[in-house]
């Protein structure tokens, strides 16, 4: 019984501590940065200060464009996690996202924003990684980054 009880005791105690550890826990973690994401259900407000997404726009996932420049993003995924880069497609003009909506692509585009929302880069035609980590390094708020060392 004296077992049977220390047991019972010990088990209790490390319940709390297992339920704390849970709760700690931020979902988005879980999640890849460089595996590309609808921006159905999200806002650019989900992304303001924490990182720099990518979105790419097509009228339909058929599109050449669309499939290329997700393969071009997948080359160089060490380059793009340096610089806290998230992807994003919306390839359903009429479903309207927040973000569809916000941004106004027209047929295929890239769209790259710094961590304030603005947008960096805007082009309709397929853009390598090289090209986009060249103009993430001379938004103002990386310049800072990297002058700090991060």
């Amino acid at each position: 019984m004296t077992v049977y009880r220390t047991l019972l005791i010990a088990l209790m105690c490390l319940l709390p501590f297992g339920a704390n550890a849970q709760d700690t826990v931020d979902p988005q973690d879980a999640i890849d940065p460089l595996e590309p994401r609808s921006t159905e259900g999200l806002t650019l407000d989900d992304f303001l200060w924490i990182a720099r997404p990518i979105i790419v726009f097509a009228d339909t996932p058929a599109d050449p464009r669309f499939i290329e420049q997700l393969e071009l993003l997948a080359e160089r995924p060490d380059a793009l996690l340096e610089r806290d880069v998230v992807i994003l497609y919306d390839t359903d003009p009429a479903a309207r996202s927040e973000i569809r909506t916000a941004l106004r692509p027209r047929g295929f585009s890239i769209v790259v924003l710094a961590k304030d929302g603005t947008v960096g880069l805007r082009r309709p035609a397929l853009r390598d990684v090289r090209e986009i980590v060249r103009a993430i390094d001379n938004f103002q708020l990386r310049q800072e980054e990297l002058r700090q060392g991060r």
